[in-house]
C-alpha cells in the first residue's frame, strides 16, 4: 500500500519528501501526483511516454506464465538468498527518512522491519515472494510500465508501487533500503548505491547462456550474449560481490506456455506474432525447456551516495 511507503519517497521534481493527501502524493513545493484507482501512482516526469515500457499484452503474458508456477523455483531461490543475506534491521533512529509513526514496522527494542526495493518490478511477482520470506519487511516496487505497476500494486499487502524510470534519479530517499532486488531489469548502480543504506544488499538475477534452450534456437529468439556478466559488473562499480548462485531447472511447457514465455520477454519486440504462433503450433503438445539464471548478491558501498 502507498500509505506504507510514502515516507520513503521523494518528489521527482524537487526531491522534497511526499505525503499522501486527498488522493494524491504531494510535496511542500506544491507538486502533486494523483493516485490511480488501482492504488499506484506515476512519479514519471515530462510528457514523453517511455518507449521501453512493457505493453499490456506483454504484461498479461508474463502474469499468466508466472501464475502457472513455471518460474516458482527462481522465486524461491531469490527469496532464500535475500533471507540469507539481508542485513540486520537498523534501529529506527538510524533510518532516514524516519516515518512519522514508524508505520507499525518498529518492533521490540526500537527496530524496524527491513525495506526491500524491487527495481523494474514488473507485476511484483518476485517482490511478493521476498516479502513472504521476510514477514516484517515493507516492499517498494517500481517499473516504467504502468500496466505492470497496476498489478504490482496488488501483488502483496505490504508492497506499495509506483511508475518510475530506473535510468533517472529515483524518487526514493537516501539510504532507506536494506535490500534492492533487480530481476531481469536494467541496473542503475549509482542510484542503487544511493538508496541502499551502508552494508545493504543488492540481489541481481540475470539469465544465463543456456536459458530457454532449445526454444532460443528453434524459434530464433534473442540470446544472452557472452559479455553479460562483464556488463553487470561494470554497471555496479563500488559494489562488492559476496555470493553467486546458479539456478537451473527444467520446465514442461504446453504450446500456450511457449507462446507466453516469448510474448513476455524482449523477443516480443522483434518477432512477428503470426509467424511465431505458426511455428509454435508445429511443436509437440509438451516441450521441455531449460530455465537457467545467475543470482548475484552484492554488498552496498560502506557509505551511501547522497542525492545532489
Amino acid at each position: 500500500m502507498l500509505a506504507d511507503i510514502v515516507d520513503y519517497l521523494t518528489c521527482p521534481v524537487c526531491r522534497e519528501g511526499l505525503r499522501l493527501s486527498s488522493g494524491a502524493l504531494r510535496c511542500g513545493q506544491g507538486h502533486a501526483f494523483d493516485v490511480a484507482r488501482q492504488g499506484y501512482v506515476s512519479l514519471l516526469t515530462g510528457s514523453q511516454p517511455p518507449g521501453t515500457a512493457d505493453s499490456p499484452a506483454m504484461v498479461a503474458a508474463r502474469a499468466d506464465f508466472l501464475a502457472a508456477g513455471h518460474y516458482a523455483p527462481l522465486a524461491d531461490a531469490l527469496a532464500a538468498a535475500v533471507h540469507d543475506h539481508a542485513p540486520p534491521a537498523p534501529a529506527v533512529h538510524e533510518h532516514a527518512p524516519l516515518p512519522a509513526d514508524a508505520r507499525g514496522h518498529a518492533g521490540a527494542g526500537g527496530r524496524r522491519g527491513p525495506v526491500v526495493v524491487d527495481a523494474g518490478a514488473g507485476t511484483g511477482y518476485y517482490g511478493a515472494a521476498v516479502l513472504d520470506a521476510l514477514p516484517e519487511a515493507t516492499g517498494i516496487a517500481f517499473d516504467i510500465s504502468k500496466h505492470a505497476v497496476k498489478r504490482a500494486a496488488r501483488a502483496h499487502p505490504r508492497m506499495g508501487a509506483f511508475v518510475a524510470d530506473v535510468w533517472k534519479p529515483l524518487p526514493i530517499g537516501d539510504a532507506v533500503a536494506d535490500v534492492v532486488i533487480d530481476v531481469f531489469a536494467p541496473r542503475n548502480g549509482p542510484e542503487f548505491a544511493r538508496i541502499l543504506r551502508p552494508g545493504g544488499r543488492l540481489v541481481v538475477v540475470t539469465p544465463s547462456k543456456e536459458h530457454l534452450s532449445p526454444l532460443v534456437e528453434e524459434l530464433g529468439l534473442l540470446s544472452v550474449d557472452e559479455a553479460k556478466e562483464h556488463r553487470v559488473a561494470e554497471s555496479l562499480r563500488g559494489f562488492a560481490e559476496v555470493d553467486t548462485r546458479a539456478v537451473r531447472f527444467e520446465m514442461a511447457l504446453a504450446r500456450a506456455d511457449v507462446a507466453k514465455v516469448v510474448e513476455m520477454g524482449p523477443s516480443a519486440w522483434h518477432k512477428e506474432p503470426d509467424p511465431l504462433h505458426h511455428q509454435i503450433q508445429k511443436f509437440p503438445e509438451w516441450t521441455s525447456a531449460v530455465a537457467s539464471f545467475r543470482l548475484s548478491i552484492f554488498e552496498a558501498p560502506a557509505e551511501s551516495r547522497p542525492s545532489s
